[in-house]
């Protein structure tokens, strides 16, 4: 299993390179070329979403960012390190928070990447939140000598 980590400051303009990385790395591993624009956008929005959580809460830390070529996959974990309580952790009987613009970008991302991607994954905890998007691969022609 190989795995390529990128870290970058949470500023956008280093969203662009996220995306060329995970783009050249995901056609490396084997990823369906019908499907790579399809990798770069969810990539996009990942790097996106987690770029701005981390300057919303004043984050200085980098986005992470991993691309895992497994054996029959390819994985790209989006991290970020803003923490947010789960939404089944409020008391019972307390009135839901009122909808802000962040939360309703924050799903709309969310949205955006579930259209794009078939298999995904989405985790969020106090010390951040991982985004997991996975495609199948096509093994290598490999040639006898």
């Amino acid at each position: 299993m190989a795995t390529v980590e990128l870290r970058f400051s949470a500023l956008p303009e280093h969203v662009r390179t996220a995306r060329l990385v995970a783009a050249a790395v995901a056609r490396r591993a084997g990823v369906d070329e019908a499907v790579l624009d399809e990798v770069r956008l969810a990539v996009g929005e990942a790097c996106t979403r987690a770029v701005g959580l981390h300057q919303s809460a004043g984050i200085t830390a980098p986005v992470k960012v991993a691309l895992i070529e497994e054996e029959k996959q390819f994985s790209i974990e989006v991290g970020d390190e803003a923490p947010r309580s789960n939404p089944g952790e409020r008391a019972s009987g307390a009135a839901a928070p009122e909808p802000d613009v962040e939360t309703e970008e924050d799903e709309m991302g969310l949205a955006v990447i579930s259209g794009l991607v078939d298999d995904v994954e989405v985790t969020a905890g106090e010390h951040g939140g991982l985004i997991r998007m996975t495609w199948p691969t096509t093994p290598a022609a490999t040639t006898l000598s």
